[in-house]
């Protein structure tokens, strides 16, 4: 593994940081405006704009944290996890 975690990432990892990034800026921004313009629809519509900046945020943090697992097995690290056992059906 390289020494940053930004380059061990995968793909879609940098996608939802940079798209987190962007959806929480773009909320903020409308946020400034709308209290510049006392327009509360627009800063109500903004809060919904950071909160799924902020879902996406998440997703990425879930993800990063998946890879990384998956990481730490391929190396041995940790053992693999054992699937789970089928439960028996009552007859």
């Amino acid at each position: 593994m390289t020494n940053t975690p930004w380059e061990a990432s995968s793909g879609l990892y940098k996608k939802l940081a940079f798209g987190s990034i962007i959806i929480s800026g773009t909320g903020i921004i409308l946020a400034i405006i709308g209290a510049n313009m006392q327009n509360t629809v627009l800063m109500y519509a903004a809060i919904g704009i950071i909160g799924l900046g902020v879902l996406a945020h998440l997703v990425g943090m879930t993800v990063r944290a998946r890879d990384a697992k998956a990481w730490r097995v391929s190396q041995g690290l940790v053992p693999a996890a054992r699937p789970k056992r089928e439960r028996k059906k009552k007859s």
